[in-house]
């Protein structure tokens, strides 16, 4: 089961000249398979990737415990130049959270906002590289996205993203925190680190 769950390793699968990404999802401790992420954007976005880069564009990423199952969380990315706004909802509660990029941000991050409007934590880069805090309204951490190197040769030849998301341990009881520190996870890497 997908959540609740404190951790979660997200490997991209590689593969050449993908016009979309698809994510395993993995328990950290098991190795276990415990979801799958995939990039679905409209057909017309998806062609549009092969003259313009993918943050430019909209798209929708769904998030399910395995292939034949229905999704569990959605975040529909909304075309940005300056800002880019990404929805997430889950399955059952409807929306609950949008991340919003932020304009001057030395390694990236999003605000992030409730159902309501009202902003309820900030995500956090470093200039660095893979190094993402999520913090609360009062700076206290939520969790983290860290990048986990999967070897140099794979790196330098592909874009393949692999990372840890993991909650902090005062935080794991609250329903909405897993769902959205994945989605941020998530977010990270379809707004910030996607570069074709």
């Amino acid at each position: 089961m997908l959540f609740p769950r404190h951790s979660f390793f997200v490997k991209e699968r590689v593969s050449m000249l993908k016009l979309s990404d698809t994510y395993d999802i993995l328990d950290p401790e098991t190795k276990e398979n415990v979801g799958i992420a995939k990039d679905e954007p409209p057909l017309w976005a998806k062609l549009l990737r092969l003259v313009l880069k993918k943050p430019l564009l909209p798209t929708v990423v769904r998030v399910y415990e395995h292939e034949a199952a229905p999704a569990v969380i959605t975040l529909r990315k909304k075309p940005g130049l300056l800002h880019t706004t990404v929805v997430v909802t889950h399955a059952t509660r409807g929306e609950i959270g949008r991340f919003k990029s932020k304009l001057f941000s030395f390694g990236g991050g999003f605000h992030v906002f409730d159902t309501s409007g009202r902003k309820v934590a900030d995500v956090k880069g470093d200039w660095k590289g893979w190094n993402f805090k999520m913090l609360d309204d009062r700076g206290q951490e939520l969790g983290v996205v860290t990048k986990k190197w999967a070897g140099l040769g794979k790196e330098l030849f592909t874009s393949a993203d692999n990372y840890m998301i993991a909650l902090n341990d005062q935080t794991s009881g609250k329903s909405d925190q897993s769902p959205l520190l994945l989605a941020a996870g998530l977010a990270i890497d379809i707004v910030y680190k996607e570069a074709a």
